[in-house]
């Protein structure tokens, strides 16, 4: 099966590329990025995809930077929404299969189908943390209102695939970590310098391993279960319980404190709640995804190595 990655040396991309090898001669893997296909380029695209006659397409190229999206409108929309576009086009032409990372931010992020009883919290984030108990994850079925760029021009994305190509795979994830800046990385270099760290206690999601992700796209482009798929890893905790575990398992004293999102105000609008449940796959009986805490274990436990 021959297979053309876009975005191949981001911390999707390299885990693709990583678990494609572990597979040997079954899958033929033709790496793009940025300086070797640029994606908003329609002519580009289909001279690219022809001459390579792909199978399928993994799309893992986006203007990720959720605050930069903000400013840089033009870009955000080019990338995340016509150059989707432009592969489900030549896709479509080709007969090919496309798979569209999407992302947890074409959500509202608000708590959802919470019934909380009018009662006096202590304060606005014991509130929050109580809402987030009581929330059902988001299914692929749940209808979507993005609260910034970055979110719209990523469902813009979606629903021109969607529109455009028959054999797609649409895949949401969210809390992304691999090889590469991320959370844990982050974390783990504030603490060689802090004692103290403080860390948003009320945003909610699904903290995913690369690794994981990418063993549940092999897996898909395998099928011809073509559709909307969410794909994180099990489990809904807090930034804040997301930085704790990560010092826990590697036995850090660091004192943290919990708060809100208001005490760190950015560009973009933060969902507070925006954990993905993986029904799709879950019916479809392709759910590998492990706990976030155990898919955290063996990525720490990999970058020891």
């Amino acid at each position: 099966m021959r297979i053309l990655l876009t975005g191949s040396n981001g911390q999707l991309g390299l885990a693709l590329k990583e678990e494609f090898k572990k597979l040997g001669n079954v899958f033929e893997v033709i790496s793009t990025d940025y300086d070797t296909l640029d994606i908003t380029n329609l002519e580009q695209v289909e001279e690219k995809l022809t001459h390579e006659q792909v199978e399928v397409v993994i799309n893992c190229a986006a203007h990720t930077a959720v605050d930069k999206c903000e400013e840089d409108i033009e870009n955000a929309y080019k990338i995340n929404a016509i150059g989707a576009r432009n592969l489900a086009v030549v896709c479509e032409k080709l007969g090919a299969k496309l798979v569209q990372v999407s992302t947890d931010y074409v959500f509202s992020g608000e708590f959802n189908n919470v019934m909380v009883e009018d009662i006096a919290y202590e304060d606005v984030l014991s509130e929050r943390i109580e809402r987030a108990k009581l929330s059902r994850p988001w299914r692929e079925d749940d209808g979507v209102a993005p609260q910034s760029i970055y979110g719209t021009s990523k469902l813009m994305g979606e629903e021109l695939v969607r529109s455009l190509c028959h054999k797609y795979f649409i895949v949401r994830t969210a809390w992304l970590y691999g090889e590469g800046n991320n959370f844990v990385r982050t974390m783990l270099k504030l603490a060689e310098t802090n004692t103290e760290l403080s860390i948003v206690g009320d945003q909610f999601g699904n903290p995913t391993y690369a690794k994981d992700l990418a063993i549940a796209i092999v897996n898909l482009i395998q099928t011809e279960y073509y559709g909307t798929y969410h794909g994180t890893c099990e489990g809904t905790c807090s930034w804040y319980d997301f930085a704790k575990k990560i010092f826990e398992i590697k036995e850090i004293e660091i004192k943290l404190n919990k708060v809100t999102s208001e005490q760190f105000v950015r560009p973009a609008k933060r969902p507070f709640y925006s954990s993905l449940d993986n029904f799709m796959l879950k019916l479809n009986g392709l759910n590998t995804f492990r706990t976030w805490e155990e898919a955290l274990e063996d990525y720490l436990d990999s970058e020891d190595r």
